[in-house]
């Protein structure tokens, strides 16, 4: 079984499914490396699925696993999500799949969805002047998380309370010809969770920051052991289900009076810190999610070419 993932060749992720899959004796599974940027498309005799990158064609692989959405320009990333639609039209396996990642990397459009299924997510106003963003600010209570709406771990996240700085900063955000994200602030305590959903599977860790009021791992955050409760287990499957992820990271935080608050559901999550705070080995989880998936999608695939036939 041939695996191809998306991402960056010496990302410590894809040696650690590389590693698991060596260590998973029972199956013949292999990971290899494909850049985005290199994906090209043909089309072709009636047909749009000449899908390849670094000249290997994406039928040679029994799945496509996407572990990274570079940057990019606006055609560039329109041009790749629909290179990874077409190939789902053509019978092919991604995961997540395309539409999923779309949804997630697009916090007002996965926000709107959760709060449209009726998920608990905080206060959020989106808008594009400053004299908006200055009346938004207000309505929120004058403590306000500023936010891209495209973007992760942290980066580019600001807590903005005073109001001069405020004035300022939409200001600036209204030249530059950005979207003003804000999100009324909830006071956490330093800590979150982070729920990593796996088809119906789930891990959890507690992730805490002393320093920062940002928990992210990659900014100082430190990991905790943490037994989440059914309810917050379900909300979290719940939110990967709204986004069409099979595999994703959902951030929940609690307010002051406990009620479970989803913050961002990561649709490319990653695993290092939770596999060393829970002891499990999530690469070889996933190696084992993925060889599963395959077999079914594989026994799908039979199965509609014979109705057609008949």
């Amino acid at each position: 079984m041939n695996i191809a993932v998306l991402g960056n060749p010496n990302s410590w992720y894809l040696s650690d499914l590389q590693r698991a899959a060596r260590e998973e004796n029972s199956q013949d599974i292999r990971f290899h490396s494909l850049p985005f940027s290199t994906i090209q498309a043909g089309i072709r005799n009636g047909k749009a699925d000449d899908i390849r990158s670094a000249e290997q064609s994406f039928r040679m692989f029994d799945a496509v696993l996407i572990r990274t959405m570079p940057p990019g320009s606006l055609e560039q990333v329109i041009f790749r999500m629909n290179a990874l639609h077409l190939f789902e039209r053509s019978g092919g396996l991604v995961l997540n799949c395309a539409r999923a990642i779309e949804i997630a990397v697009d916090k007002y459009l996965s926000l709107g969805l959760l709060a449209q299924s009726n998920l608990t997510v905080p206060e959020t106003i989106i808008c594009q002047t400053a004299e908006d963003a200055l009346t938004a600010y207000e309505r929120l209570g004058g403590d306000v998380v500023i936010k891209p709406v495209f973007g992760g771990e942290g980066r580019g996240i600001t807590r903005i309370s005073d109001p001069a700085l405020a004035v300022r900063a939409f200001r600036m955000l209204e030249q530059l010809e950005g979207i003003i994200y804000l999100q009324s602030f909830i006071a956490h305590g330093g800590s979150d969770i982070r729920v990593f959903v796996l088809g119906q599977r789930t891990f959890c860790m507690r992730r805490q920051n002393l320093s920062d009021w940002r928990t992210n791992i990659s900014l100082g955050g430190q990991g905790q052991p943490y037994e989440a409760s059914e309810e917050v287990l379900k909300l979290a499957r719940q939110a990967a289900t709204v986004v069409q992820a099979e595999i994703a990271g959902v951030d929940i935080v609690f307010t002051p009076e406990g009620t479970p608050v989803i913050l961002e559901v990561n649709a490319v999550p990653g695993w290092k810190g939770l596999s060393e705070v829970t002891g499990t080995d999530i690469a070889m989880e996933v190696t084992r999610y993925l060889t599963k998936r395959v077999g079914n999608h594989q026994e799908q695939q039979l199965t509609d070419s014979k109705d057609v036939s008949n």
